[in-house]
């Protein structure tokens, strides 16, 4: 499959076979990728909601008045869910919604992640990422070549400090270390940059896994 791979500066580019990029046929591998981020949500997720039910409700039980007479409805406590400050019906209640991934789904999600990312041509390779200067200014110009619009993910295995403090004011952009990339990184982001470098590392770990 071939990838563009840019300069450092990103004023020019070539395309490049990559070989070592997993190959899928038809659906396979969808399902999985569904699965993967269907419980990386899930686990990201707190589960502390929580309502008081009609035990845990603070307040008497006494009958706040009599049964007839009083030309009103029959109530047996002021606990009650219809009375403000009483009981929630079927409200949340802390729970764990984690899921677990399986090991060879979660790499079977990455690759096929990597794979339409690679067939979408919304991937591309740059040669280094640097900074000589903390310009933020630098660093837009360098992306507006390559990734004009739309969010970006850049991957290295370690970022130049300058290059990160350069960059993390920019909203539309995000940093991930090759070593920590996961299928969510992947499809959350309209375009990927990665630095050749961290596509070895990339590659590597999509043949291993």
């Amino acid at each position: 499959m071939k990838l563009k791979v840019y300069t450092k500066d990103g004023s020019k580019f070539v395309e490049q076979e990559f070989e070592a990029i997993p190959q899928f046929e038809g659906d396979k591998g969808v399902f999985a990728l569904k699965e993967t981020l269907v419980a990386y949500r899930a686990n990201a997720r707190q589960g502390n909601a929580s309502t008081l039910d009609y035990g845990e409700v603070s307040g008497t039980c006494r009958k706040p008045f009599k049964q007839k007479g009083g030309g009103r409805s029959r109530h047996g406590t002021m606990k009650s869910p219809i009375h403000r400050g009483g009981a929630v019906v079927f409200g949340p209640q802390p729970r764990d919604w984690s899921k677990k991934i399986n090991k060879r789904v979660k790499s079977l999600a990455f690759n096929r992640a990597l794979f339409d990312k690679c067939s979408e041509e919304s991937l591309c390779i740059i040669e280094q990422f640097e900074a000589p200067e903390v310009k933020t200014k630098a660093v837009a110009a360098l992306l507006g070549r390559i990734v004009p619009e739309g969010k970006v993910l850049l991957i290295d295995d370690t970022f130049e400090d300058n290059f990160v403090k350069a960059g993390r004011n920019l909203e539309r952009v995000s940093f991930c270390e090759s070593s920590s990339l996961s299928a969510m990184e992947l499809v959350g982001s309209d375009k990927i940059i990665v630095s050749r470098k961290g596509f070895d590392t990339v590659l590597a770990r999509a043949n291993k896994e």
